[in-house]
């Protein structure tokens, strides 16, 4: 009876130890490796790979984050967010900036002054947010609103990593130069172990983006 008693009490710590290494594998996850090329099979870099969970991720309050004005130029070009984020948009030119978006997923118009702060904006609807300043006509801008935490940016091959828990995602590629149909853009995994995924686009870019500043004087609002 003893003898027995202490092969069941083995046997219960295995299953135990058993549980505790699968809770912990389905912790850590895996990791989902992308890859992103043109329609000429070279790769793309600064595209922005997201991993939405099927299941739904709530927004969160306390995430920060800036698209500055500078040299008359909206910087960065795009912002990637992730839904629920506040966004502050300084000015550091010395001029005022008049910026807006009539976008669904983000409607606004700021009166940006030199040197003075606005309140930040709650950016809670997942979408392509396009800015453009009334003042300076060429100014042109993105803010990405994803509904996950997992995103981040191809490499100069193309490739990009995102650590993610096991389950279900929704896997998509964006780009502001990209004109792709939308299933071109999205595939859904089953994550469970190490996965790569491939996405190759069958139209080119867009032509890159080029400020243009204009000579006609402003004033303040050069």
């Amino acid at each position: 009876m003893y003898l027995f008693n202490r092969l069941n009490n083995c046997s219960r710590s295995v299953c135990l130890l058993f549980l505790l290494l699968i809770t912990a594998a389905r912790a850590h996850g895996a990791t989902l490796s992308v890859s992103v090329f043109n329609h000429e099979g070279s790769p793309l870099s600064n595209m922005v790979v997201s991993a939405r969970p099927l299941s739904g991720v709530a927004g969160s309050s306390s995430l920060r984050a800036e698209m500055d004005q500078i040299n008359r130029q909206f910087v960065p070009h795009f912002l990637v967010v992730q839904k629920g984020t506040y966004v502050q948009f300084p000015n550091s030119d010395s001029i005022k900036h008049h910026v807006f978006s009539f976008s669904p997923a983000k409607r606004f118009q700021l009166l940006l002054d030199k040197n003075a702060e606005q309140p930040p904006l709650l950016f809670d609807q997942a979408g392509i947010v396009e800015l453009g300043c009334n003042v300076h006509d060429w100014m042109l801008g993105y803010i990405y609103v994803v509904d996950t935490p997992y995103f981040t940016g191809t490499n100069t091959k193309g490739n990009a990593d995102i650590a993610l828990p096991v389950g279900d995602f929704e896997v998509s590629v964006w780009h502001p130069r990209m004109q792709e149909a939308k299933e071109v853009l999205l595939q859904r995994v089953t994550l469970s172990q190490n996965t790569r995924l491939v996405f190759t686009l069958k139209r080119p870019l867009l032509p890159d983006y080029a400020g243009y500043e204009s000579d006609d004087e402003f004033g303040d609002y050069e």
